[in-house]
C-alpha cells in the first residue's frame, strides 16, 4: 500500500525547468457489483487490460461493492492486479446496514480521504459522503465535504509544491454535485493563487454515470462514465434481461445498460499533455432516447462510451476568472 502523506509534511517540488512527471493510470467507476449480474466479468476485463498496460496505478472512484462476504471473489479480482491500487468511497458503498468503517476494512483502506506522492504528482482522494450539518434529518445519500475534511484538504494542498490530481466520487462541477462544491472549488483556486501557479490541475469524479470535461478557472474537471449503466428511473423502466435475472436484481429495469464495460487509461507526459483513452460500447436494450426520455432531463447526454480526450496542462501563473 502506498504511504499516506500527513498534513503539514514538506514535499519535494517539481523539476527546476517546470516539466511535468510522466504518469499513467487506469480508472474505472460505478461498477455496482451488488446491483447487476455481470460486474465480476466487467471488472475482470478491466484488470486484464491493466495487467497488459502496466500503468503506475489503478483507481476505482466508488460505488464498487458492499463489504459483504459474498463479494470476496469480486475483491479478489481487483486485488489480483499486480501494481498499485487505490480506492475512493462512493455513496452506495456504505449503504443500508453497512458502515464506512466496514467498507474501508473490506477494501483495505486506512482513511476515507488521503493523499500520496507518485511520479512527481500529489494525488488526493476525497470522501464526498460527509453529513451536511444543515440537514435536520440526514439524507439517505449525503454529498458533502465537512469542515474537518476541508481543513485537512487545505493543509495538505498547502504543504506540497507538486502538481496535484484530485479524485472524488461525486462531481464538483455539475447540477447534482457535492452540495458545498463552490467552497471546495474556491479552496482549490485560493491554493493555486497563493502558490502562484496551477497547483491543483485535475479533478476526476464518477457517480453521475456521464462522460464530460469542464474547465473552471483553469482547473480541469473530468467525469468518468460508469463501467456498467446509466440510471433512468421509474418513468422509463424496461429490462433487456430475462425475468429470472430481473427477480434476482430488481433494479435492472431502471437502468440503461452498456453492453461492454467502460474504463479509461490516462497518461500525462513531461510536457503536461494529458491523453485519455476511453472505451466505446452500445446500449444493451433500448437507449434512453428509444424509451422516450426527453433531452432536457439530462445534465449531459447519456452515452455508452468514455470519449478519448487530450488536455494540455500548464504550470503557468494562476489567474482566476473576473466578473461583476
Amino acid at each position: 500500500m502506498l504511504p499516506l502523506i500527513a498534513s503539514g509534511s514538506v514535499l519535494a517540488s517539481t523539476s527546476a525547468d517546470g516539466r511535468f512527471g510522466r504518469i499513467r493510470f487506469g480508472v474505472c467507476t460505478d461498477v455496482h457489483q451488488d446491483l447487476i449480474p455481470d460486474a465480476e466479468r466487467r471488472l475482470a476485463a478491466f484488470i486484464e487490460e491493466m495487467e497488459r498496460e502496466k500503468p503506475d496505478f489503478i483507481i476505482q472512484l466508488g460505488d464498487f461493492c458492499f463489504p459483504d462476504e459474498q463479494n470476496t471473489n469480486f475483491m479478489q479480482i481487483w486485488n489480483s492486479f499486480s501494481g498499485k491500487k487505490l480506492h475512493v468511497v462512493g455513496n452506495h458503498d456504505p449503504e443500508g446496514d453497512y458502515t464506512l468503517t466496514e467498507v474501508m476494512d473490506f477494501w483495505g483502506m486506512e482513511s476515507p480521504n488521503y493523499s500520496l506522492n507518485l511520479n512527481g504528482y500529489h494525488l488526493v482522494t476525497l470522501n464526498g459522503n460527509d453529513v451536511n450539518p444543515e440537514h435536520e434529518i440526514p439524507w439517505k445519500y449525503e454529498r458533502y465535504i465537512s469542515k474537518e475534511q476541508l481543513d485537512w484538504l487545505e493543509s495538505d494542498l498547502n504543504a506540497t509544491d507538486l502538481p496535484t490530481i484530485v479524485f472524488c466520487h461525486q462531481g464538483l462541477d455539475n447540477p447534482k454535485r457535492i452540495e458545498n462544491a463552490l467552497f471546495v472549488r474556491t479552496l482549490f483556486e485560493r491554493v493555486n493563487q497563493h502558490a502562484g501557479f496551477r497547483k491543483v490541475q485535475l479533478v476526476f469524479s464518477g457517480h453521475h454515470h456521464l462522460d464530460y470535461h469542464n474547465v473552471i478557472n483553469g482547473i480541469h474537471y473530468i467525469q468518468i462514465n460508469s463501467m456498467s449503466y446509466n440510471w433512468q428511473g421509474d418513468n422509463y423502466a424496461e429490462s433487456p434481461y430475462p425475468e429470472s435475472v430481473n427477480k434476482q436484481y430488481p433494479l435492472l429495469k431502471y437502468m440503461a445498460h452498456y453492453k461492454d464495460p467502460l474504463w479509461a487509461l490516462i497518461e500525462i507526459d513531461e510536457s503536461g499533455r494529458l491523453t485519455l483513452t476511453g472505451r466505446s460500447s452500445t446500449f444493451f436494450g433500448k437507449s434512453p432516447q428509444a424509451l422516450g426520455k426527453p433531452r432536457y432531463e439530462y445534465a449531459y447526454p447519456v452515452v455508452p462510451h468514455i470519449k478519448d480526450r487530450q488536455v494540455q496542462l500548464t504550470n503557468a501563473a494562476f489567474a482566476p476568472a473576473t466578473g461583476c
